[in-house]
């Protein structure tokens, strides 16, 4: 099951990830959020991540 925020305004987003390499060949994983259920979709917050909301209502990963 994909994990899942509501905003305050009622609309609901999951998760996803992504991986990318850049030019000195470091891989980095990218977190985001989407409204519709695409491929890379997470099932839980990645360890030592937190949820927050901005002042719009979009979700974004904080570290804690």
């Amino acid at each position: 099951m994909a994990f899942s925020f509501t905003n305050k305004r009622g609309v609901t987003y999951f998760l996803h990830s992504t991986s990318t390499t850049s030019k000195t060949g470091t891989t980095r994983t990218l977190y985001f959020f989407a409204k519709e259920k695409k491929a890379g979709v997470l099932d839980a917050i990645p360890a030592g991540y937190k949820v927050a909301e901005t002042v719009n209502g979009l979700p974004v990963l904080k570290k804690a």
